[in-house]
């Protein structure tokens, strides 16, 4: 009877260890095939965009830390492997903050736009090419090519001295013309650019260039299928203090309205107008959203849903609706 017993209880464990392993097999096979239908849900969207021009802006606290800078990197290297021509444009505003301080001069900025006097602007300067060359290092570390530029370089960006409502900032610079075929030439010859934007104004000097700015006419230029801001702003709200309002999808009207209303305000209002002038003047669709949030442009160009806001023209269909 004890043998009886103990050949059964034997029989017991065998049973419940291939039951056991079965469920951790199948649990193996249910995260591969999760996986597959994330690829399967991308599809239409590589095939969409393959060969297609999409400038990304990347600054604000998402360049804080360097293991976000990284994997930003990585995801742009992704779209440029699976078939999207990307272009980088960085700022680097909280770094320059720091190293002012370092030196004793205390940031200065008015209507959200840096007070640029002589030393500030050589610190900027400074500064935005060692962060050039870092994103160049790390998109060139995953096996691409990257080539980082000013616009300087060729005469990429030429500017004016720009008086915001009638002030002189200093060295502040409005964009007068791009030239593309620069930018173009990178493309073809399978580069990233990563561009900084300094610009040259008429008397050959350094002007700062608001990244944003830069990134607007780089892509309206460059005639892009994309624009993607990626800052420290999740994207737009109905109501700032509820989550859950998010909005997926505006057409530039509808932005309008929201700053007109006053729903939007602060730092959002000059990000939103810049998405309404790309989008009305040949950019197909531009994303604001949170570099934060990890693979966030994956998430936002790559499935169904995304995870920020998008602006488009008023005669463009809506993907969420």
């Amino acid at each position: 009877m004890a043998q009886f017993n103990a050949q059964t209880l034997m029989r017991i464990r065998f049973a419940r260890n291939i039951g056991s392993e079965k469920g951790r097999l199948m649990t193996v096979e249910q995260k591969y095939l999760d996986k597959a239908d994330v690829l399967i849900e991308a599809l239409p969207y590589i095939r969409r965009f393959h060969d297609k021009v999409i400038v990304v802006k990347y600054g604000g606290a998402a360049m804080v830390d360097d293991g976000v800078m990284r994997r930003v990197m990585g995801d742009i290297v992704l779209l440029k492997l699976v078939g999207f021509k990307p272009i980088v444009v960085h700022g680097g505003g909280k770094e320059i903050n720091r190293w002012l301080e370092r030196i004793g001069i205390e940031p200065h900025f008015e209507n959200g736009l840096r007070v640029t006097d002589e030393p500030t602007m050589e610190m900027a300067e400074m500064v935005l090419y060692k962060v050039n060359k870092e994103l160049v290092s790390m998109a060139e570390s995953f096996g691409v090519k990257a080539i980082g530029v000013s616009g300087k370089d060729g005469a990429l960006m030429r500017v004016n001295k720009a008086y915001p409502d009638g002030e002189d900032l200093g060295y502040v610079g409005n964009i007068d013309s791009v030239r593309p075929e620069m930018l173009e030439g990178f493309l073809e010859d399978d580069y990233i650019p990563i561009v900084c934007p300094i610009g040259l104004g008429e008397e050959f000097h350094s002007y700062n260039i608001n990244a944003d700015v830069a990134a607007c006419a780089i892509a309206k230029a460059m005639h892009a299928e994309k624009l993607a801001f990626l800052s420290d702003i999740e994207g737009v709200y109905r109501d700032p203090k509820d989550p859950s309002t998010l909005i997926s999808e505006l057409h530039a009207s509808e932005a309008r309205q929201l700053i007109e209303d006053g729903t939007v305000g602060g730092g959002m209002v000059p990000k939103l107008q810049g998405c309404i002038d790309a989008v009305e003047n040949g950019v197909t669709r531009v994303h604001i959203l949170d570099g934060r949030i990890r693979h966030c442009l994956l998430l936002e160009i790559f499935t169904n849903k995304g995870v920020g806001s998008s602006v488009i023209g008023d005669n463009a269909p809506k993907f969420h609706s």
